[in-house]
């Protein structure tokens, strides 16, 4: 096989990944559209929590335990597939900045994510590895995981202090959000109405039920937005990996061409060298018959 017949079997095989590539690229941004719309539905059940909270607790700010020592828990959202860039490695970073400049001290930490769960499986500070989502529709499973840990480590740590860590593509970089214990915010509000909200059950019932809304709701949403990062980061980066393979194939066009004209000089060359002109052999006939 020539060179130029190689060159042109590697160009097609670019070509086909070229090709997965951008399907990969559009999957993603299709993905991301269908995550704004999720994203606008839960943040309105959210500010709906929030307004119910602030009215409860300013109120009633007896009903919210008082501040204590708990153990802190890093919830890590990284990515479920690849081809993400640095999505990882810069989470991990953020977290170990956090931990020393608020000197938590020794934290759990959640990780959700195959991609950053290889990264953490030795750390000894990891309490549960959990499944991340391809697709909005498979949040939920990975949500009833982080629950039944949270729940679990609630019973053997007491209320644990909760921490998120994920990349916030409003924001277009990781933050911080301070999921447990919520609400302390309204501890020193003015109450918005002279008038007490009326209660059916008691205060802590209420404030249990209203709690377990609000981690459900926010857990939700932190979970689209990391979602949503990891799809505009993986658009990203299939961005510059396709371009780099139409470079690479634009590049190969020219070394066929090139390598083509060749193959036709020498060609025109062979036809030129075997095919003698009448002239020649008239003149090398009338030199033999002289002799």
């Amino acid at each position: 096989m020539t060179q130029r017949h190689l060159l042109e079997q590697h160009r097609q095989t670019l070509k086909e990944v070229r090709n997965i590539m951008n399907s990969m690229k559009m999957l993603a941004q299709m993905e991301t559209h269908k995550l704004a719309d999720f994203l606008n539905a839960q943040r309105a059940v959210i500010s709906h929590i929030s307004t119910v909270a602030a009215d409860f607790i300013s109120t009633y700010p007896e009903a919210l335990p008082q501040p204590s020592e708990s153990q802190t828990i890093y919830l890590l959202l990284g990515s479920e597939r690849g081809f993400c860039g640095n999505f990882n490695e810069s989470l991990l970073q953020h977290m170990e900045n956090h931990i020393l400049k608020n000197r938590t001290g020794i934290p759990m930490l959640i990780a959700t994510g195959r991609k950053l769960c290889a990264q953490l499986e030795q750390d000894p500070r990891v309490v549960a590895l959990i499944n991340g989502a391809n697709v909005i529709e498979e949040a939920k499973n990975s949500l009833f995981e982080i629950i039944n840990t949270l729940v679990h480590l609630q019973t053997a740590h007491q209320t644990p202090s909760l921490i998120a860590i994920y990349h916030n593509p409003d924001k277009e970089q990781i933050v911080t959000t301070e999921v447990l214990p919520p609400f302390e915010e309204y501890r020193m509000a003015a109450p918005s109405s002279p008038h007490p909200p009326l209660l059916n059950v008691p205060q802590q019932a209420f404030l249990s039920e209203l709690i377990e809304h609000y981690l459900f709701a926010t857990l939700h949403e932190i979970m689209y937005l990391s979602l949503m990062a990891e799809n505009q980061h993986r658009v990203r980066h299939l961005e510059g990996a396709v371009q780099h393979l139409d470079d690479k194939s634009a590049d190969l066009v020219r070394q066929c061409n090139a390598l083509r004209q060749e193959e036709i000089i020498e060609e025109i060359e062979v036809i030129l060298l075997s095919t003698a002109s009448p002239d020649d052999n008239r003149y090398k006939k009338k030199a033999s018959t002289s002799y």
